[in-house]
């Protein structure tokens, strides 16, 4: 395993970058390769879709390919959280944070994994960051 720091800086506020993770359903809007969040917990509320610590389910991504997740740690004072994500044998650990910027935001995103699955995630992870923090 290996970690991998990517960051991105633009012009929204740092309170919508971090709405826009805390709300599961707006992910699909801003990260290309997510095409749906499906949540375990089946509730129909929007206190439901809201990250929080314990929450479980599945990332939808391209062909249908479902992932699944557990949030491990979320702090809204901080607008950071921490979740990991696995497929069969492996496991990826993903920590995200936004940080208030002259002018905007800073996100950041530590991904911890093996080397070559971490470097085949960043470009699209990278893509993702930069439309968390457009305008």
């Amino acid at each position: 395993m290996g970690e991998l720091t990517l960051r991105a800086t633009g012009p929204a506020r740092a309170s919508d970058a971090w709405e826009r993770y805390a709300d599961t359903r707006t992910w699909s809007s801003w990260s290309p390769q997510v095409r749906g969040v499906e949540l375990d917990s089946g509730g129909d509320g929007d206190g439901d879709h809201r990250l929080r610590t314990g929450l479980t389910g599945r990332v939808v991504g391209p062909l249908g390919l479902r992932v699944p997740f557990v949030v491990d740690d979320v702090d809204e004072q901080t607008m950071t959280w921490r979740w990991h994500v696995t497929l069969g044998p492996l496991r990826v650990d993903l920590l995200h944070r936004v940080l208030d910027h002259v002018g905007g935001t800073v996100t950041e995103l530590v991904i911890d994994a093996p080397a070559p699955v971490a470097i085949a995630y960043s470009a699209p992870a990278q893509l993702a960051l930069h439309r968390l923090v457009r305008a």
